[in-house]
């Protein structure tokens, strides 16, 4: 019999999902960022859960504060990728008995400080005991039916964009993890990247106005992962001719001797949003996202063929459907 680690997230998740009845009418089917449930008048009310636990989710030298606040914008971002504002948010938190006064006092200001960022509240919650730390949130929010951008929208021609430069955190993570070496600013920035990051909520809320984006996810699990999730959702390919790898990536690969385009395409926890745009409506999405001081960088296009291939220097590889996944051994 496989086991978790055998097994991987994903397939854990597709065998709970074979034993449940499934909701008549679901307005966002499983396997989206969020879920949600018809309202009145055509409203959705947006839901959302999402954990941090410190083995896996908590690397060395983020605090207690950074680690709850980190919480509330893993939630955050799967909202920001289907332009829903957050409104409530729930918590249930695990904590070791060995924790002190000051360390609990410390993710209760991260989750404050986290909520407030986005304009949302805590409202309340469920605190219990546990071996590891554990902060697992539920996150409210609405928004009418025909404002949210699911993964299944795009189509062949469709341009995909993001909304940052990638491998900063794979870097970081390198650093902090493995005690990989660079430069002190450079090493700042792709640490900072991990210690503090910011989920992309004004630019995803801009585009639900547009009708401009026809598919969306976000970046949490590596931008290799988000292509291949949004191709699969809709039915087709990629072609990715130009990508956003940060110079601090490119500088800390010279150093490490490491391929750049591994750490950008490969790595997890980058908030950012991956999307695709009707070409037809590309200027009023980047008009849009200009006016809230976002940033949206064309990469490629949605083509027809269900490949999706990277096209550098004259050359070709597929883009293998590999990211982020709790329970496997070889995590990329």
């Amino acid at each position: 019999m496989a086991t978790l680690e055998n097994l991987g997230e994903r397939k854990i998740i597709e065998l709970i999902l074979e034993q449940l009845e499934k909701m008549p009418q679901m307005p966002i089917p499983f396997g989206d960022d969020v879920s949600a449930v018809s309202m009145e008048n055509g409203q959705l009310a947006v839901l959302k859960t999402d954990m941090l636990v410190g083995k896996t989710d908590v690397p060395p030298s983020m605090s207690f504060w950074q680690a709850a606040r980190k919480a509330v914008v893993m939630n955050v971002s799967d909202f920001a990728a289907k332009g829903v504002k957050p409104i409530a948010i729930l918590v249930s938190l695990g904590v070791p008995p060995n924790l002190r006064t000051k360390d609990i006092e410390e993710i209760g200001k991260g989750l404050n400080a986290g909520a407030r960022e986005y304009g949302a509240y805590i409202i309340g919650g469920d605190t219990n005991e546990a071996s590891d730390i554990v902060i697992s949130l539920s996150v409210f929010g609405k928004v009418k039916e025909d404002m949210v951008m699911l993964r299944s929208g795009a189509k062949p021609e469709n341009i995909v964009a993001v909304t940052g430069s990638f491998g900063k955190t794979a870097a970081g993570l390198k650093i902090l993890l493995d005690g990989f070496k660079t430069q002190s600013n450079v090493r700042k920035i792709l640490t900072e990247s991990v210690l503090m990051p910011h989920a992309r909520l004004k630019e995803g809320l801009a585009w639900s106005h547009t009708k401009a984006v026809s598919a969306a996810i976000d970046s949490s699990d590596g931008l290799a992962w988000s292509l291949h999730e949004i191709a699969r959702a809709s039915g087709v390919g990629f072609l990715i001719d130009r990508l956003p790898i940060a110079k601090e990536v490119e500088a800390f690969a010279r150093i490490n001797k490491l391929d750049p385009l591994e750490l950008a395409l490969y790595g997890g926890e980058e908030y950012e949003l991956v999307l695709t745009v009707n070409p037809k409506l590309w200027s009023k999405a980047e008009k849009a996202v200009k006016e809230v001081g976002g940033r949206l960088l064309p990469i490629g296009k949605a083509t027809g063929t269900r490949k999706i291939i990277l096209a550098v220097d004259g050359v070709r590889r597929v883009i293998e459907p590999r990211g982020w996944e709790h329970f496997k051994s070889d995590k990329v």
